[in-house]
This record gives C-alpha cells, structure tokens and sequence, in this order.
C-alpha cells in the first residue's frame, strides 16, 4: 500500500484510533519524536504543530508500535485498512 499524505488519509488513522481504546490527541509539545503514547490512560499525543506529512508518519510508527489486531475493530474497512497497514514500510 502506498502511503498517500492527504487529509483523507489521515482521517482514515484518526479513525483508526477512534475505534480502538486509545485516544488521540493533538496537543502542543516538546516531543522529540513527535508524539508520546501514556499506556496507562490508553491516549496518544501528537505534536499539533506538525506538518500533515509528520502527524501520518507519527500515526503509523505508533500503529506499529501499538500492534493492534485487526479481528479488534467491529468495522470491516478499519480491519482492512488495518491489515494494508501493517504490510506497508516506511521509507525516510
């Protein structure tokens, strides 16, 4: 799959983590990586200030760290689109 960075992309992984028990969020922030995942309160932080192209690289490093299961989300397009996901690399 080919990451496209465009706001409907990036909708698709805010939905992703609507669905899921996590919450995200955007706030400001000295983060060096750009976002901060609190596993204890199940949110996710991304630096606001980021270009779109940073928030979509930040949402799929923390996909991918997170390691959701697909057969987890109800809604069959969040579980395909999940699965295309994880077969992507990241290229920097």
């Amino acid at each position: 799959m080919a990451i496209k960075y465009t706001k409907h992309f990036l909708d698709k992984l805010e939905n992703l983590f609507a669905a899921s028990e996590y919450m995200l969020r955007y706030e400001k922030g000295n983060f060096k990586s750009g976002y901060c995942v609190l596993n204890e309160n199940k949110i996710v932080i991304v630096n606001k200030y980021f270009p779109l192209e940073g928030k979509i690289n930040a949402l799929i490093d923390i996909l991918t760290e997170l390691n959701f299961n697909p057969q987890d989300f109800s809604d069959k397009s969040n579980q395909d689109f999940l699965t295309e996901l994880r077969q992507t690399q990241l290229k920097f």
